[in-house]
């Protein structure tokens, strides 16, 4: 049934309840039955529910899907999708597949609890057919909750998933045009959707990268992650419970240099940090934002090949939407207590010193309180002279004074203008900033 753009989540549901093509089933396990509950409370439900599903129970739950996976994980969630779809397919192909496009929506989320001590985040999916006996395709997302309370949760949940089935119905136009359709109605500070991925012949055509970028450059997620080797994951299944290394930057010009500082601050990692934690990981940090001199936003293409430039180094890449420090080192706090050490270049470490923080009401000291205060250490590789001396005839290091050796300038060797240097000089006392010598070639 056609239908105006950017409807809200009682248009969707009752547009999808009176399109007599679309039929499915509905299985949630946590955070109530949100979705399923929108389809059944705007009337013409009949038209659109096969069967709704709630296996709350853990022994329930393994009987139907199976065992050994945890209850909220993208597994579990593609072995609910399967089970629901074969069921599906079984009991209506005969009777209504001619003139039917079939659909099983599942989720598997964790919200708030109680005691407000879980991970709240779930996955979602929709198996689906664009047209009657047709092959069909998935949509599976991971997401994190940011409500306060249990009921925002659910409430956010509910939406997501209306948003997700009537999508996968009328908003495949465009990889951009999907992800809008799903963040209708629901913001950032409600919900974040970190992980999108996409099989089946409704997007055979679609680049998975670049919709993945484009997480970010919408506004979708905090952050997003690419490994390696291509495969899509959420950053709390790289980040948990790990040792981290970072190493941000503009990465304009990608060179073999980054990959070092990356190596050797990993091998430096302290052992009394890695025994508190599951191993350790070096990933390179860009930021949407861009560089922070030319000040220019990386569009989505432009994400996926400083990626590709940056995997050529051997090392997963974290794609944040904003480029402060403090910012990055908080969301990746998020899934680890273990010490997070940032492989930095010096001028990395002027510009943080330099930033005036805007958005802070402390400027400066506020912004390098939430930075220190993440259990950070900054691991800070000396800088050629030459390069220096160039920032400094732009204008952007008046005041500064340094000492070279060897043609290199070290953190301990360099001197904001006062007062400032007191307090540098206090983080390198610290050991908040740690001097690092010169990689090797």
């Amino acid at each position: 049934m056609p239908t105006p753009d950017k409807i809200d989540a009682h248009q969707k549901a009752l547009s999808l309840n009176l399109d007599a093509t679309a039929f499915g089933s509905f299985a949630e396990i946590g955070a109530g039955q949100e979705v399923a509950r929108w389809f059944l409370r705007v009337g013409g439900a009949s038209g659109t529910v096969a069967k709704t599903i709630s296996a709350y129970d853990k022994e329930v739950s393994d009987d139907l899907y199976g065992s050994g996976t945890r209850y909220v994980s993208q597994p579990r969630l593609l072995a609910m999708l399967d089970n629901e779809w074969a069921q599906l397919l079984t009991q209506l192909t005969a009777t209504r597949g001619a003139k039917t496009r079939f659909f099983s929506f599942v989720d598997t989320v964790s919200a708030r609890n109680f005691a407000g001590s879980n991970e709240c985040h779930g996955w979602l999916g929709v198996r689906f057919q664009t047209q009657p006996l047709g092959e069909a395709s998935d949509v599976v997302l991971h997401v994190n909750l940011r409500d306060p309370s249990n009921l925002y949760q659910q409430e956010a949940i509910g939406v997501l998933g209306v948003n997700l089935i009537y999508a996968v119905f009328h908003h495949l136009g465009t990889p951009e045009e999907l992800l809008k359709s799903l963040a209708e109605d629901l913001s950032l500070s409600r919900i974040e959707i970190d992980c999108v991925e996409l099989t089946g012949p409704a997007f055979e055509t679609w680049d998975r990268r670049l919709l993945h970028a484009s997480l970010i450059t919408l506004g979708l997620a905090e952050a997003i992650v690419f490994r390696v080797d291509g495969k899509i994951l959420p950053p709390d299944e790289m980040l948990y419970k790990k040792a981290v290394v970072l190493a941000p930057g503009a990465f304009d010009l990608v060179q073999e240099f980054h990959a070092k500082l990356i190596q050797t601050t990993v091998a430096q990692i302290p052992q009394e940090d890695l025994a508190q934690s599951k191993g350790a990981i070096g990933l390179f940090c860009l930021s949407e934002e861009g560089n922070p001199v030319t000040k220019s936003p990386l569009s989505a293409p432009q994400v996926v090949e400083h990626v590709e430039e940056l995997h050529k180094l051997g090392s997963g890449v974290l794609v944040f939407r904003e480029q402060e420090l403090y910012k990055m080192c908080a969301f990746v706090n998020r899934f680890t207590k273990a010490r997070i050490h940032f492989a930095v270049g010096l001028s990395t470490t002027i510009w943080a010193l330099q930033d005036r923080y805007k958005d802070l009401g402390g400027s400066l000291l506020e912004g390098l309180a939430k930075l220190f205060r993440e259990n950070v250490r900054l691991s800070v590789f000396p800088m050629p002279e030459a390069k220096l001396q160039q920032l400094q005839a732009s204008g952007k290091m008046t005041g500064w004074k340094w000492k070279a050796v060897d043609g290199l300038v070290h953190a301990n060797e360099l001197h904001p203008p006062e007062p400032l240097d007191y307090l540098y000089q206090y983080l390198l006392g610290c050991q908040f900033i740690v001097p690092m010598r010169p990689v090797a070639n």
